[in-house]
């Protein structure tokens, strides 16, 4: 099998700009704006049982309102990635992370559902920039052994997101209600949008190929290149399902799950919630310092792909197989299971090493449109599967293990694929 572009080697990336700046301001500015991007994302999760009651929410309901963020998400990330590549991570971020503003003030101002899926949506645009734009930057300004890094504590950042809104979102309900909630993330979110304004350095001017294809801007045929190469084929199913069920598990049904399946109430969801993501925080932390050591030693992201996700699968199945059997013990399973899957999220940086820097941004985006999409799709159709399974006659118990069954099968299929596949 040929051995995969990895972070190893980046022949391409050009001179760096970070020199005029210190890349650690740089780094805080980006996560900034990713920390309130993935707190917004998995704050459902937490309002899940207000939302069902004042909306009177069902099971598909609930999985289109969450899937609505990633809806919108996927939905920019082709122009997305053009626009990186020619305007430059600065001036795309900002104009995004205005419409999120916008997004979460209509969210607050809501009286409906559909009224709230749209802001939900609005949410979902406005800050799907938040890691592509810095990954983007990464590529070009960051020496190749560190983008892996960089990658994996932006990542890190995003638990912390996650981990705030768990518990803190769930102490602040009785005293701002959601809505207060909402307003006050929009304010926040024009802190992150100065922070990025100041610190972050201006695109340079891109340089243009003599291949079509490399020309930097926003035509029809700009993503040929991308959407052709082989290693993007081989982890299109990957993306999709297995880092796709990941996501909807961390971001809305391990937390249904806590409460519908093993008997927990609001409070002790979230609060087994918060422990799952402090666990991803350390898992991405430890990602970020282990893959360059790992890499020179010939476990490359492609090699750990390859050797861990079946854990994950396997604790997947002891979930789904003991089912209510866990008790109080089902968040510590969950927590297990996704960071064992947080192996999958090695595919962003080695997607983007695998294209020179100035389709980086494209690829980049390209990648994330596959991964948000299959989040949508996951995170809908289980509350679609868990809707039919109940009208079948199934008990709640067996409509949720049945829904995960379903995603746990697509994954290993997806990951079938991605042994098989050709690489190069």
């Amino acid at each position: 099998m040929a051995e995969r572009p990895d972070l190893a080697r980046a022949p391409d990336s050009l001179p760096t700009d970070v020199d005029k700046v210190s890349a650690i301001p740089l780094f805080l500015a980006f996560a900034s704006a990713y920390f309130f991007s993935a707190l917004i994302r998995a704050i459902t999760a937490t309002l899940a049982p207000t939302l069902v009651q004042e909306f009177t929410l069902t099971a598909s309901d609930l999985g289109l309102l969450s899937g609505g963020y990633f809806f919108g998400f996927s939905m920019t990330q082709l122009p997305l990635g053009a626009w990186l590549d020619r305007f430059g991570p600065k001036r795309v971020l900002l104009a995004f992370l205005m419409v999120a503003v916008t997004g979460c003030l209509c969210f607050a101002a809501a009286d409906s559902f559909w009224t709230l899926c749209a802001a939900r949506v609005a949410c979902g645009v406005g800050l799907s920039a938040c890691l592509m734009a810095p990954l983007t930057a990464y590529r070009r300004w960051y020496r190749p052994d560190n983008q892996q890094r960089a990658s994996s504590w932006m990542l890190m950042t995003g638990s912390l997101g996650f981990v705030a809104s768990t518990l803190p979102v769930q102490w602040l309900m009785p005293l701002l209600g959601w809505r207060g909630i909402f307003g006050v993330l929009a304010a926040l979110l024009l802190l992150a949008i100065t922070a990025v304004a100041r610190v972050v350095p201006p695109w340079p001017a891109p340089v243009v190929s003599a291949m079509v294809d490399d020309v930097p801007g926003p035509r029809p045929g700009a993503y040929a290149a991308v959407f052709r190469h082989p290693y993007f084929r081989s982890l299109t199913p990957f993306g999709f399902f297995a880092y796709g069920s990941m996501v909807a598990m961390q971001t809305l049904w391990a937390a249904r799950w806590l409460t519908a399946v093993a008997g927990y109430t609001p409070e002790q969801a979230a609060s087994g919630m918060f422990w799952l993501n402090v666990g991803m925080m350390a898992a991405f932390l430890a990602w970020g310092a282990a893959t360059p050591w790992l890499a020179r030693r010939g476990w490359t992201s492609h090699v750990l792909m390859q050797r861990l996700l079946p854990v994950s699968l396997l604790v997947l199945l002891a979930i789904v197989i003991g089912g209510p059997a866990f008790g109080q013990s089902s968040a510590w399973m969950w927590t297990a299971y996704c960071v064992c899957a947080s192996v999958v999220t090695l595919s962003q940086p080695a997607v983007g090493l695998a294209f020179p820097a100035h389709l980086a941004g494209r690829a980049l985006s390209a990648f994330n449109l596959v991964i948000f999409s299959g989040v949508f799709t996951v995170q809908w159709g289980l509350g679609l599967v868990i809707d039919a399974l109940l009208a079948a006659g199934f008990s709640v118990h067996g409509a949720y293990q049945g829904a995960v069954a379903a995603s746990g099968v697509c994954s290993l299929l997806a990951y079938t694929y991605f042994l098989l596949a050709k690489k190069s």
